[in-house]
């Protein structure tokens, strides 16, 4: 992955590279979207019936638990294809840009009242998360030069970024939600993702040299450059521990974001 030379003459972010703000805003939006629609998720699946603009799918609360856990599951499970299809197909930015808009897509179908097309959208919304939340974090490493002292604090603002967009939608798409109406919530959280790719597309022009998938001449010198090479026993300890770390983070997340209903 090429990382981007950082020119003092451009435009800054806090002091870090502009293309920090196009990274922070876009994920912001995307949590919000995502935890906005998850919020309602189980809900709306236990609401009754034909009971006006509050109408559900008359789940029980047992179903829609186990729905929801799945769906939770799913899309940190798919952040592992996800990596791969961007590290060996498209490189990470143009697996943020595909993730998004299968983001968008399928946030506004699930504002039909439409089962098929509710539980297409929860499919895409896997999918595409799978493909950008891995990415873009990823992105965000390689606006620095190696031994960049700012990256870590680079991190730290755009985590914030998330913690933003999931504090807003926790209040704002369920006061909507409870107003207007379940499909209204899922309209905002649909706005809001497409608010976020907008943005992303928009500052591609500071995203130039950043998250671009390998050249045949790159990956030839690379492979060149570690032929005969083999991992350490360090090395391995780390991947060991990234995989037991990263299926505990699932069942972590699945048990957690149970909600109470």
């Amino acid at each position: 992955m090429a990382t981007a030379s950082i020119n003092k003459k451009e435009p800054t972010f806090f002091g870090h590279p502009i293309g920090l703000a196009i990274l922070f805003f876009t994920e912001m939006w995307e949590r919000f979207s995502y935890y906005g629609m998850r919020g309602l998720l189980v809900l709306f699946l236990i609401a009754q019936v034909d009971a006006g603009q509050d109408s559900g799918y008359g789940w029980t609360r047992d179903d829609a638990l186990w729905l929801y856990g799945l769906y939770t599951a799913l899309v940190y499970i798919m952040s592992i294809p996800g990596g791969i299809i961007a590290d060996k197909l498209l490189g990470q930015k143009k697996s943020v840009m595909l993730g998004g808009g299968l983001l968008v897509i399928g946030q506004f179908m699930l504002a039909f009242h439409n089962e098929a097309m509710f539980f297409s959208g929860l499919g895409l919304i896997i999918l595409g998360v799978g493909l950008l939340k891995p990415n873009i974090s990823t992105m965000v490493g390689g606006l620095y030069r190696d031994g960049d002292r700012r990256r870590d604090a680079g991190f730290t603002i755009f985590y914030m970024g998330i913690n933003i967009g999931a504090f807003l939608a926790s209040i704002i798409v369920s006061l909507v939600a409870a107003e207007y109406g379940w499909h209204w919530g899922f309209t905002l959280a649909g706005f809001g993702m497409l608010l976020g790719q907008s943005v992303f597309i928009w500052g591609q022009k500071y995203l130039t040299h950043v998250g671009n998938i390998e050249t045949k001449e790159e990956r030839k010198q690379r492979i060149a450059a570690n032929e005969g090479k083999k991992l350490t026993k360090q090395e391995w300890d780390r991947i060991i521990v990234l995989i037991i770390s990263f299926l505990i983070v699932i069942v972590f997340w699945m048990a957690l974001n149970k909600p109470v209903v």
